[in-house]
């Protein structure tokens, strides 16, 4: 049975336009989730992370516009957690019931997960990664003045908040997911990237205020469960070189070369698919054999078998 560490975008937790209410989020998930059983019908062992931006972001805002002492607002990786919770238990619920409408026996379970960052990361010092909604130009830059908020527009899609994203050096809670998976239960796990903690020199954890690109965080689950092959779906269905111009050009079959090269000539937006293609990356150099896909969701199993996506290998 080839293993396989699917990481789900935005688009699969939120349809852009909707509502973001918990109810709209839970139909969304529940379409997702005929994909993703589309996958475990193949024989494909399942893994699957999620990111969480825009909850992230809203639940911090819903946070910091509390001013009551009964109700206090809650630090950035608390946040995370809730997020982490949410998101998997919609998630659990989805593809739970898609399962038992086709027949499947597996149960899927969320671990809460924290992933160590290292607190000298240098990419604390330059926040680049967005959370939260969209706003216009003239918006963020209120927002920035007013609450301090590090404002960057969003490879053409409009302004979001920024934080710092470290690069995740360690999941901490992998021998649950290890485990779990061998006992035959699909694992959502490093949820957002997973919570972002660092560790002090007795071993001890602390949360800090970050968030961990959740492509970047998947790689490093496909590494340590030892994937056959790490899957991140996105709202396109192949990566592209010259993205939105005249001459754009899509890729079937990505190599190592080409992929360092378009990435030093500046073709994809950090943010979006830089990080994407940084994950594959590192994937598949870090074994041989080893392949990583770039798709869109309703293409997922269709890539799998070669027919559509973006692959590196």
């Amino acid at each position: 049975m080839s293993k396989i560490v699917i990481a789900l975008g935005g688009n699969a937790l939120q349809e852009a336009g909707k509502p973001a209410t918990a109810q709209a989020q839970l139909a969304v998930v529940e379409s997702t989730s005929e994909h993703i059983a589309d996958i475990i019908e193949k024989g494909y062992e399942v893994c699957i992370a999620h990111g969480n931006g825009p909850q992230v972001g809203r639940i911090v805002l819903q946070n910091e516009g509390s001013d009551s002492e009964a109700t206090p607002a809650m630090p950035f990786d608390v946040c995370g957690a809730m997020s982490q919770g949410m998101i998997g238990y919609h998630i659990q619920q989805g593809l739970s019931k898609v399962l038992r409408r086709r027949g499947i026996e597996k149960e899927v379970v969320t671990v809460v997960t924290q992933v160590v960052v290292d607190a000298e990361d240098p990419k604390f010092k330059n926040p680049s990664k967005p959370i939260g909604p969209f706003y216009s130009e003239e918006q963020a830059k209120r927002i920035a003045r007013e609450k301090g908020y590090v404002m960057k527009e969003d490879a053409g899609r409009g302004w979001r908040r920024v934080v710092a994203s470290p690069m995740p050096v360690e999941i901490v809670e992998l021998n649950a997911v290890k485990a779990l998976s061998a006992a035959g239960f699909i694992v959502v796990t490093v949820g957002g990237g997973g919570i972002p903690v660092v560790k002090d020199e007795n071993g001890n954890l602390a949360g800090t205020a970050a968030v961990i690109d959740k492509d970047l965080a998947s790689e490093r689950l496909a590494e340590d469960t030892d994937a056959d092959a790490l899957v991140i779906l996105t709202a396109v269905e192949k990566v592209s070189v010259n993205y939105k111009k005249p001459d754009q050009k899509d890729l079937d079959i990505l190599s190592v070369a080409d992929a360092k090269r378009y990435i030093g000539e500046g073709h994809f937006a950090p943010g979006s698919m830089l990080p994407k293609i940084e994950a594959a990356l590192m994937f598949v150099e870090s074994k041989p054999g080893r392949r990583a896909i770039i798709t869109s969701l309703d293409k997922a199993v269709d890539a799998l078998e070669g027919r559509a996506g973006t692959t590196l290998q």
